[in-house]
């Protein structure tokens, strides 16, 4: 199987598709729209493209794809879009293409695209009562020390940027009471989808008032007819005059 491969360029010269070769340990992976990575004339580095079509014959000695990004591609109403903006505006298809991709996953580099997010943590590693014993017993004399074990002592688990407000102890008084067992640096994944875990309830049809209904029944009855037309909608939409319809 062949993939008409568009590269990501903005090169006028390089707005069209190449056709790559689907290797067989790829052919369940490589669809339209994906996000392929395939070697281009005489580069060392491989680049990156999409697949805006898939046939089974091309008249040309053919480079295989490289590789699959199977966590990235776009649907094919995406790129029909994206051709469409291309014509209108005068630009790359590539271009049009990156606009739908999710923030973080356009550039050309895989290392320096956004990764998941980790945060540094302090928590206690000794017991709370030995540690208020050392505190006692004057084996932990500095002020900045004592303050930040107890501000952990309430909130075991606290970021640097937390600490550091709080109690005004800077990252070298951490890494003293790290380097002396009283605490450990624990380095946690923050989750970037704040709803992942949040349960949406599906919410019921909402039933339109007249006014509403009247509005909607106008617009949809000029697409329907594919009347190239104009609604005035004031106020909580609501239609207060007579659409009026201009043609092209």
């Amino acid at each position: 199987m062949i993939a008409e491969v568009i590269l990501d360029s903005n090169a006028k010269d390089l707005n069209r598709v190449f056709d790559y070769k689907i290797p067989e340990h790829l052919l369940s992976k490589v669809q339209i729209g994906s996000r392929v990575f395939v070697p281009f004339s005489n580069r060392k580095t491989l680049e990156e493209g999409f697949v805006l079509n898939i046939k089974e014959n091309s008249p040309y000695k053919l480079k295989e794809i490289a590789g699959v990004d199977g966590t990235e591609y776009i649907s094919t109403e995406s790129i029909s879009l994206a051709k469409w903006m291309a014509n209108r505006y005068f630009c790359n298809i590539s271009d049009c293409i990156k606009l739908m991709l999710p923030p973080g996953t356009t550039t050309k580099i895989l290392e320096n695209r956004i990764k998941e997010k980790s945060v540094s943590l302090v928590y206690l590693k000794k017991d709370i009562e030995e540690i208020q014993e050392a505190i006692e017993s004057k084996k932990i004399k500095s002020d900045k020390q004592i303050r930040l074990l107890n501000f952990l002592i309430q909130n075991d688990g606290a970021s640097f940027s937390d600490i550091e407000m709080f109690t005004d102890a800077k990252r070298n008084i951490v890494n003293t009471l790290e380097k002396n067992g009283y605490v450990e640096i624990i380095e946690k994944q923050v989750e970037r989808n704040p709803f992942i875990h949040k349960k949406i309830e599906k919410s019921k049809k909402l039933k339109l008032t007249n006014e509403q209904q009247n509005a909607f029944q106008t617009i949809s009855d000029a697409i329907d007819d594919k009347l190239y037309s104009e609604f005035l909608l004031f106020g909580v939409t609501r239609l207060t005059e007579k659409p009026k319809f201009t043609y092209n």
